[in-house]
C-alpha cells in the first residue's frame, strides 16, 4: 500500500489526533466519507452520459 508500513500509519495516526484532538475525528471520518462518496457519485454520472449529450454541454 504505497510502500507505507504499520509503524509510518501509526505515526501518521497519531500526528492527526494530536492535531485534531479526539473529538473532532468522528466529524472529520463523515466529512471524508461524504467526500468519497459525492466523488464515485459524479464519476458513476459522468459515465452514464451519453457521447451526445457531452457534446451538447461543451458547446452550450
Amino acid at each position: 500500500m504505497f510502500g507505507i508500513g504499520m509503524p509510518e500509519l501509526i505515526i501518521i495516526l497519531v500526528i492527526i489526533l494530536i492535531i485534531f484532538g479526539a473529538g473532532k475525528l468522528p466529524e472529520i471520518g463523515a466529512g471524508m466519507g461524504k467526500a468519497i462518496k459525492n466523488f464515485k457519485g459524479a464519476t458513476a454520472e459522468s459515465e452514464n452520459i451519453e457521447p451526445d449529450k457531452i457534446e451538447e454541454n461543451k458547446e452550450s
